[in-house]
């Protein structure tokens, strides 16, 4: 595949000490998006990753000019090693992963794996210019400016001024944390030259402290200890001190001389916000440098006096970008089966390609990927589409980690006295759009649609502060504009899947309310109210008057306001409904399952579309029930809270009863395979094996025929049904692509069913041992096995007799078609009587020839239990089809061998399954293979017609002619 840059990888050099693991709570300094490398980097001079637009690095400096830099500043060894301890501290502090990304295994690192997002100056008139009204478009602030590089951005400005004071904006998922991250680490490993102290400071940190007074000095004193050396250094560092300021939002500044006064001395306690907003001022350390991140809303929080440059970060505007990324992502070399995003090179060579493919033709998701965490999102659903995970993980639980990794913790605005978390005002508004989009079957959005969501109830001046708020910082995060040709003008979702789990969560919220239980709280407080005054009256009179129905009357009064209550805000069948509805729904049941949808839309489709530029007509849903099954559970419950979304307990269980009697009555159908599985799937995300073992008590047959069984979709299944203890009477898994691996992981399922169906899933000989593994099993109970077209050859025929010797539940076998061969056939004759239970056995269209076939029917008609051979089909000639039937003709007792259409001069009762069999089996098998057995039977058919004078029989000869007959006519001629 061409790309359009390549990244060099840096060699690392002697190992630091092992870096602590963390709880899985992650910091909120720190940001995903990267991987803790086995290979600890040293605190040297190295040669920095050549990156996109620029490395951070302007060169990598060797040790002795590096030395010489610190001797101008640090002369005494003790400040040397304090610098050195600092960039040891904040390389562990930095490097620690929250656990969404630990989930991906330990091989990536920040270097390896980050792309710098563009990064383009603008101007602070082109920053207060009122913008659109959704302002979801991106611009470029200057047209022909070209990018910044993290190493130019305190390169002077255009009038060659020095640039002091740097401040980063973007919305919600651009990746300023992880290019803070990015230019910490950069500067822990000497690639930030022109930099001989970095001081971190996270302004949530900063925030949490309060109006309690301390100094600058202080306040790095207790988060840099080791720098407590070179503190009094620091007036004399000049613009060798970097101070990094990262989240400005999270900090209420007031730049006014009466509300924040002048202080120059970094040993004077003060308020946070007051040395912070000195520091900026240039009044204390004015020839400090100072880089600041946040998002657009708070840039007005600094006058613009004091911003030497402003740098929106705007993302992965260039699709070669988002084409790195993944590469780097996805391709990493030390992933192996345990951690990896595929087992192998070729593997993972094809997803990025396909990958690369749809970002190239389908504009949509390249839209959406402009966001690099959205690209992370993507290869976390691509990693749990295709490689195993960790146990337990579904993809509600991706979705849900990927919104707490941008939104942990954060304030809509923190000058707002409500303390109002932004996940909780985007499930409201964005909520609402989803849902009604959902609920009208339409992705595509007006201008009026999104309107008429953000502004709904929208009444005080504090409101509308708000919804701007959201507006700027966080729209462009769930809305992008269509670029679908058709479709210009209106809005999607960024991501289509997060329209269906954005919808799921504001139904499980029960933020949809009808009219009467909008006024249902106004009424039962007023009920609440004139009972506790009548109540009081009734108590008075009741002291007074003795009447004993007046207690009663009390006690009622005090019952109603509950009772009515409960009854208006009772919206547990209206969840239940809402999911039941878009699950069981009839014009979605031969689409293709979630999963492949999902990989589907993010891979693109292989193959010819048949309408490539427009969106199918009917838009499917399918995701929305198993997000509202997902977000009932335990684990996403407690992540939401962190969110400022949370699910009490009590109306977790009472939405889990509801949705579990709709299920009771509509779950009995027969639902098509595909749907299926999707049904499975929903139990899986429920994560509730209590629930899911009620509801599927009934189920009795697994149809999946057809369905691509990928590893997850094996997971899938075995962990919904694997645990049951109910029996399966019947499995039919017949074309599924199934594997070794793939068996292995239904093992608990197969354990459970009496029949099972393995046919045309390409098998060989290493399934064969896990075959044997489950027939040998003490809790096997299947009675019949088929396996019918997979190239088992007589390798696995060995295998599966072992199998046979020791089982006592299977009763019927299918090899048909297994590749067999004489070899397959002769072991076959040799083993068989060490099974006692087999009572039919199928080895037709085997090539096996007369001797072989002739020996396992002797064996056959030997043993003590086995009814029935089949024999039609392998390399017979018609003097060993003769013999065969002869021998199953002669002696009483024993297996029947069925070889031909014919007994005798008489047609074979078994004539209509070995033709079904055929047709059944045509798209698979050579047909000039079997235009040419068709042809011997057809001879044989003719000759014992001519050689019978019964008309009866002459008749039934002639039926089965013409069956046979017009077999040959669909096979075509012979050049066909």
């Amino acid at each position: 595949m061409r790309w359009g840059h390549h990244l060099s990888r840096a060699s690392w050099g002697s190992r630091l000490g092992r870096i602590p693991r963390l709880p899985d709570d992650h910091s909120p300094f720190l940001i995903h998006r990267r991987w803790l490398s086995r290979r600890e980097r040293p605190l040297g001079p190295l040669r920095a990753s050549e990156r996109l637009h620029g490395s951070s690095a302007e060169s990598a400096p060797h040790s002795a000019p590096q030395a010489r830099r610190h001797a101008q500043l640090f002369q005494s060894s003790s400040a040397a090693d304090a610098i050195r301890q600092h960039r040891q501290n904040l390389v562990e502090w930095f490097s620690r992963l929250p656990r969404e990304e630990r989930q991906f295994g330990p091989t990536f690192a920040l270097d390896t794996a980050h792309v710098d997002p563009v990064i383009r100056e603008s101007t602070p008139d082109e920053l207060f210019r009122p913008s659109s009204a959704l302002a979801l478009d991106h611009q470029s602030p200057t047209a022909g400016l070209p990018p910044l590089a993290l190493s130019e951005l305190f390169n002077p400005d255009a009038s060659g001024r020095r640039v002091q004071t740097v401040v980063l904006y973007g919305t919600v998922g651009m990746g300023k944390s992880t290019l803070v991250r990015k230019m910490v680490l950069d500067w822990c490993y000497g690639q930030l030259p022109a930099f001989e102290l970095l001081i971190p400071f996270s302004c949530e940190d900063l925030s949490s402290l309060g109006p309690a007074p301390a100094s600058l000095c202080q306040l790095v004193a207790q988060r840099y200890t080791p720098l407590k050396e070179v503190l009094p250094l620091m007036s004399t560092a000049g613009s060798r001190v970097l101070f990094v300021l990262h989240g400005l939002e999270r900090l209420n500044l007031d730049f006014r001389l009466a509300g924040t006064g002048l202080c120059s001395d970094p040993k004077e306690p003060g308020a946070p916000a007051a040395i912070i907003v000195n520091l900026l001022r240039k009044y204390m350390l004015p020839e400090a440098s100072i880089l600041v991140t946040t998002r657009p809303s708070a840039i007005s929080r600094i006058p613009s006096k004091y911003v030497g440059r402003y740098g929106e970060i705007c993302g992965f505007s260039d699709t070669n970008l988002q084409k790195l990324y993944f590469q780097l992502r996805l391709n990493q070399p030390d992933c192996g089966h345990s951690a990896g995003i595929l087992a192998t090179p070729a593997q993972r060579d094809h997803l990025v390609q396909m990958l690369s493919r749809n970002l190239e033709g389908h504009h949509q998701i390249a839209t959406a990927c402009f966001l690099p965490s959205y690209c992370w999102l993507v290869c976390a659903t691509l990693h749990f589409l295709h490689a195993p995970t960790p146990a337990g993980q579904t993809l509600t639980s991706i979705y849900t980690s990927f919104l707490r990794l941008n939104f942990s913790g954060e304030m809509l605005d923190s000058t707002d006295a409500s303390n109002l978390s932004l996940m909780a005002y985007a499930a409201r508004t964005m909520g609402k759009l989803a849902y009604e989009g959902v609920s009208s079957r339409k992705t595509y959005f007006s201008e009026e649609d999104v309107r008429g969501c953000l502004e709904a109830g929208v009444k005080t001046e504090e409101e509308f502060q708000l919804l701007h708020v959201f507006r700027r910082d966080a729209l462009r995060f769930f809305l992008a504009p269509c670029v679908e040709p058709g479709h210009l003008g209106t809005f999607v979702f960024t991501v289509p899947a997060m329209q269906e789990y954005l919808a799921a969560l504001y139904i499980v919220l029960g933020l949809r309310k009808t009219t009467l239980q909008r006024v249902g709280k106004e009424v039962a407080e007023l009920v609440g109210r004139v009972g506790e005054d009548v109540s009081l009256v009734l108590g008075i009179v009741a002291k007074l008057l003795p009447l004993r129905i007046l207690p009663l009357l009390f006690n009622l009064l005090k019952v109603v306001p509950r009772v009515f209550g409960r009854m208006v805000g009772k919206s547990r069948e209206a969840v239940a409904q809402a999911m039941v509805l878009e699950m069981f729904r009839e014009e979605d049941y031969y689409n293709d399952d979630v999963l492949d949808q999902m990989s589907a839309s993010i891979l693109g489709v292989e193959g010819p579309r048949c309408h490539p530029d427009e969106p199918p007509e009917d838009e499917v849903f399918e995701l929305f029930p198993m997000f509202m099954a997902g977000l009932l559970s335990a684990h996403n419950r407690a992540v939401l809270a962190q969110l400022g979304c949370p699910i009490k307990n009590l109306d977790a269980l009472e939405n889990a009863q509801a949705i579990k009697k709709k299920l009771g009555k509509l779950g009995r159908q027969v639902l098509p395979p595909s749907e299926l599985l999707d049904h499975l799937f929903f139990h899986y995300e429920f994560q509730n094996q209590r629930f899911s073992a009620e509801v599927l008590s009934s189920l009795r047959q697994l149809n999946l025929a057809g369905v691509r069984m990928t590893p997850r979709k094996c997971t899938v299944v075995a962990a919904v049904l694997g645990s049951g203890k109910h029996a399966l009477d019947e499995v039919n898994l017949a074309s599924c692509q199934l594997d070794p691996a793939g068996l292995r992981t239904l093992m608990p399922v197969f354990l459970r069913a009496r029949k099972l169906g393995l046919q045309l899933n390409s098998l060989g000989p290493e399934a064969c041992r896990d075959l044997r593994d489950l027939l040998l099993h003490d809790q096997c109970q299947i009675t019949t096995l088929r396996l019918s077209n997979n190239p088992l050859t007589a390798a696995g025929a060995a295998l599966l007799l072992e199998g046979l010797a020791g089982n006592t539940s299977l009763t019927h076998l299918s090899l048909l078609h297994t590749g067999l061969g004489d070899e397959g056939l002769e072991l076959l004759a040799a083993q068989l009587d060490r099974n006692h239970q087999l009572q039919e056995l199928n080895v037709a269209y085997n090539g096996a020839g007369d001797k072989a076939a002739l020996a396992l029917a002797k064996a056959a008609r030997e043993h003590p239990s086995l009814e029935l051979l089949h024999l039609y089909f392998n390399e017979l000639s018609s003097e060993g089809r003769q013999v065969l039937r002869d021998l199953g003709g002669t002696a009483e007792g024993g297996a029947r061998v069925v070889a031909s259409l014919t007994e005798g001069t008489a047609v074979s009762e078994y004539w209509s399954m070995i033709l079904s069999e055929v047709q059944r089996n045509l798209n698979s098998w050579d047909w000039t293979r079997v235009r040419r057995h068709l042809e011997l039977l057809l001879r044989d058919l003719e000759d014992n017609r001519g050689a019978t004078l019964n008309p009866w029989r002459k008749a039934q000869l002639l039926r089965v002619e013409g069956e046979v007959k017009a077999l040959l006519e669909q096979l075509g001629s012979p050049g066909s």
